[in-house]
């Protein structure tokens, strides 16, 4: 009986470490394509230089958000404090950037 449960905990662990695995290099990939849009964006000049930056800035947010998800496990139970503390800390910092734009702006 005992063998038979710990099999299925293997199967069921097993399992969950291959989706885990395809989640990972599934946003490995999306990354790569975004910086490789970025590279073509800025290499070519397909777009207006006005919206160039815009756009990296957009691609690199995604790209962050993908890192913080996936790679740094936020998306998984018991790291809720870390998440708000790195979640907290991207706020101040926009809070900081917008109030040097507008003083540097006025």
């Amino acid at each position: 009986m005992e063998n038979t449960n710990s099999d299925k905990i293997r199967a069921y662990q097993k399992q969950k470490n291959k989706e885990e695995m395809q989640k990972h290099l599934i946003s490995f990939g999306l990354m790569i394509v975004l910086t490789i849009i970025a590279f073509v964006i800025v290499a070519t000049g397909i777009m207006d230089k006005m919206f160039v930056i815009p756009v990296l800035v957009i691609l690199a947010a995604i790209q962050v958000a993908f890192q913080f998800y996936y790679f740094m496990h936020m998306k998984d139970k018991g790291h809720e404090m870390p998440a708000t503390m790195i979640y907290g800390g991207v706020w101040g910092a926009l809070l900081t950037l917008a109030g040097l734009g507008v003083i540097s702006w006025w």
